[in-house]
């Protein structure tokens, strides 16, 4: 299970060039906004979301001040209708809790099944800032770090422009 430790390593194994910084734990972007943090502008906000039927997921990756309309994203994604995921969905697909939502929850997907949805503007920035599988930090790299990171892991990535 890759837990903050473990995500951390990674990133130095692969010389990925990231800065990780400690604060309370954070279940917001409310709470993440109220710490003063550097670059808070490209933070960014992670929700789970699943089909009706529960045969796709999607950890999608925005922007923390964006809405998401899921009819539209449905749209985007050629899917079936979307809601959220249930806490029990990201615990047993994902190895996370509520707050602690990341894309390096992908690297606990075993069977590649959850599918990254990466939101464009986020590429625009020169970092977006993640939690390492752990909402008492945050860790800020390059966005196509981030994504070469999750395709070496075998997991379907979308980017897409909400």
């Amino acid at each position: 299970m890759m837990n903050r430790e473990a995500v951390i390593e990674l990133l130095k194994q692969q010389n990925v060039s990231h800065e990780v910084i400690d604060h309370p734990a954070a279940y917001t972007i409310a709470d993440m906004e109220s710490f003063e943090l550097p670059g808070i502008e490209q933070i960014a906000k992670n929700l789970f979301i699943r089909d009706d039927k529960k045969r796709n997921y999607y950890l999608l990756t925005i922007q923390k001040d964006k809405s998401v309309n899921l009819k539209q994203l449905r749209t985007l994604l050629e899917s079936r209708p979307l809601t959220f995921a249930s806490e029990e969905d990201l615990l047993q697909l994902l190895g996370l809790t509520k707050g602690a939502v990341s894309p390096f929850g992908i690297l606990n997907d075993k069977e590649c099944m959850v599918k990254f949805v990466l939101d464009a503007d986020l590429q625009k920035g020169e970092a977006v800032g993640v939690h390492p599988n752990d909402n008492t930090a945050t860790v800020w790299l390059a966005p196509e770090d981030l994504l070469s990171i999750v395709t070496a892991h075998g997991n379907e990535i979308s980017v897409i422009t909400l």
